[in-house]
């Protein structure tokens, strides 16, 4: 890596040129329920190509294509490869601008600790870029670090948000908070790591990923999940998040802008609760799409949102199919900003 070079990772809220989506299919664990999860899809996609492009990565474009119409598919470009699953947001690349200048970092994926297959989603940054699919960004090989872009919160301004469940994990990197803070530095030329050390959702397989817990919305600005139900199984652990959250400091040493987030109704699948979360919310051009789960707190969430978005749509997605397979809205995305604030 070289460290002389003047580097920022993006905040989600920063100028995007596209969003990736990785498109469901019959090898996967939703061929059950290709149609339902194909339908949430749609409506997340149909929603994206209305405040910019869309890149999707898929095993055949005439199965997608015929989802939309002539005028929806100029705004889509298509990827054909091979693909283990969806989560685009972890398995994607991260964009970091050096000097101004956008480069896609390529790190490892491993399946959030070798618990599932991988080995087709962690090449699938590598061969868009040999495609010419990233235009003029260069790729820089980032394999030697694990990393999912779901796993940590960037202001843009060099401080990320991150939870130690995740990062500290044995089956990712194995190294000390010190050893992965310097490396995160370094990547991103980061001023400062905000650790959580509290906090989780049950069903969750990403070991607490921050983004189904605490957001960035601006630089001053964190949405998290409350739960007030002293009787369910979170309720201590996001007491001891909301704690943690409230000694944060931006970068300019000020305190945060808190603002809660309902705990979702209780999901459960096969007598499993499921991690659902308003918190997996996907920033894009000029809106927030933000997972429902045909609930009365659906408006609460959406509500609490524009307090932190004020100039943006807020648009609900109903995630319910996404929920089935442990998954929410924001994992199921990521983008490429364009260097634009």
């Amino acid at each position: 890596m070289n460290s002389q070079k003047t580097k920022v990772l993006p905040a989600e809220w920063a100028e995007q040129q596209f969003v990736q989506l990785t498109w469901p299919h019959a090898e996967t664990d939703w061929a059950d329920m290709l149609d339902e999860v194909n339908e949430c899809f749609v409506n997340i996609a149909r929603e994206i190509i209305k405040h910019e492009n869309l890149l999707i990565v898929c095993i055949d474009s005439d199965e997608v294509e015929c989802h939309f119409t002539e005028d929806e598919l100029e705004k889509i470009t298509f990827a054909e490869m091979p693909t283990n699953d969806t989560w685009a947001r972890d398995h994607g690349g991260i964009t970091v601008l050096e000097d101004g200048k956008p480069v896609i970092y390529d790190f490892t994926f491993n399946g959030w600790g070798m618990k599932f297959a991988a080995n087709h989603d962690n090449l699938i940054t590598r061969k868009l870029y040999t495609a010419g699919i990233f235009g003029e960004a260069r790729h820089r090989n980032c394999f030697d670090f694990v990393l999912e872009g779901g796993s940590i919160e960037s202001d843009g301004e060099g401080t990320i948000l991150t939870t130690a469940e995740c990062l500290l994990s044995d089956n990712r990197n194995n190294l000390s908070e010190e050893d992965i803070e310097a490396r995160l530095k370094d990547y991103f030329g980061l001023k400062q790591v905000l650790w959580l050390n509290h906090g989780y959702l049950a069903g969750d397989d990403t070991d607490s990923h921050v983004d189904t817990l605490a957001r960035l919305c601006d630089k001053s600005t964190i949405a998290y999940v409350k739960c007030d139900d002293t009787e369910d199984e979170h309720f201590e652990e996001l007491r001891k998040m909301k704690k943690e959250l409230r000694k944060f400091k931006t970068s300019d040493d000020r305190y945060f802008r808190l603002i809660p987030l309902p705990m979702a109704d209780e999901v459960y699948e096969d007598g499993e609760r499921l991690p659902a979360t308003y918190a997996n919310f996907l920033i894009i051009n000029g809106a927030v799409l933000v997972p429902t789960y045909n609930s009365p707190k659906d408006e609460i969430a959406k509500e609490q949102l524009q307090k932190a978005f004020p100039d943006r749509e807020i648009v609900g997605i109903d995630c319910r199919a996404l929920i089935k397979q442990h998954g929410s809205l924001h994992c199921v995305t990521m983008q490429y900003p364009s260097g634009k604030e």
